[in-house]
């Protein structure tokens, strides 16, 4: 088995825990790269005693704050010489919040869920070349279905606090648009970093059980939702075990710029004007990839967003 060094952000609860698990288990060499070290403590003992891993470091990260994420960046340019996976696995979705901006003045969905996995790819991208097998993990999400109203587009006009009192505001379509605007990252950068051996790819998350401590972080309605939620979806070891497997696996080498499903097929793109059986197909199975994520304007348009929210 090849060591690899791996970088897990928000790595202190749900998957990114399960998945820090299993990378430390297996040997690897693990920054779990939390926005919380006091909080995430905890985690990163439970991780080192369990794996017997001594090869497993905290790491104080934010995703919606640049200057943390270039300092982190420079830190871990300092100790290490390599980085063989990035898994974006955190991300910002609080149920019932009111608009926010982060403290570079950007939307907080849209900072800590876009801009700041661009802007820490491009931070480590050096340290990516020196791989021979690079790969980046995107934690995606069912919820850009809705995509496949061909209607629906990214919303980018209030990302700048243009609106912070519009009564339309809700955290869920910020959301939405959010994982669809990675995953349109995720195309662009497989196509940016194709010459640099670096795959990018993006895994879809059906839901996986909740921890006490996201529950509570939720409105009083929807803690009520999560709860019943938690009855039927999988534990987060199932899709840990996804990220392993395409962060490692000889079956995922070479391949870059797809949505992955929780079978861990590469999911095809949908038709542009589907017909009644295949509208079925696209809502009720995850084996198709809205026709709106394949939009080369609309990438080309996110990618400079980020670029200049970065500079």
């Amino acid at each position: 088995m090849k060591q690899r060094t791996v970088i897990i952000t928000g790595a202190n609860s749900g998957i990114g825990k399960a998945t820090a698990h299993r990378f430390a288990k297996e040997g690897h060499i693990l920054v779990m790269a939390c926005r919380s070290p006091e909080r995430s403590r905890q985690a990163w003992d439970e991780v080192k005693a369990t794996s017997k891993n001594d090869q497993v470091e905290l790491m104080q990260l934010d995703m919606a704050s640049f200057d943390s994420i270039r300092k982190f960046s420079k830190t871990f340019r300092e100790k290490y010489n390599i980085l063989d996976v990035l898994i974006h696995n955190a991300g910002y979705f609080e149920h019932g919040s009111s608009y926010r901006l982060s403290e570079n003045g950007i939307e907080l969905t849209f900072a800590t869920n876009v801009a700041g996995p661009y802007l820490l790819t491009m931070e480590l991208l050096d340290m990516l070349k020196q791989s021979d097998d690079a790969r980046i993990l995107m934690a995606g999400s069912n919820i850009i279905k809705h995509f496949f109203n061909p209607k629906l587009e990214i919303n980018l006009s209030n990302l700048r606090g243009e609106n912070p009192n519009d009564p339309k505001y809700r955290v869920y379509d910020y959301y939405r648009d959010s994982k669809m605007a990675l995953l349109m990252i995720t195309k662009k950068m497989a196509d940016s970093f194709s010459d640099k051996g670096i795959a990018v790819n993006m895994l879809q998350i059906n839901g996986a059980t909740m921890s006490k401590e996201s529950v509570a972080k939720l409105t009083p309605g929807y803690r009520i939702v999560a709860r019943i939620q938690n009855l039927f979806f999988r534990p987060p070891e199932f899709m840990a075990n996804h990220y392993y497997v395409i962060c490692t696996d000889d079956a995922f080498k070479g391949i870059t710029g797809e949505l992955i499903n929780h079978k861990q097929e590469i999911m095809e793109k949908a038709e542009e004007n589907p017909g009644a059986k295949e509208q079925m197909i696209q809502l009720a199975t995850a084996s198709r990839c809205p026709v709106y994520a394949y939009n080369r304007e609309v990438q080309d348009k996110i990618w400079s967003l980020c670029e200049k929210m970065t500079e």
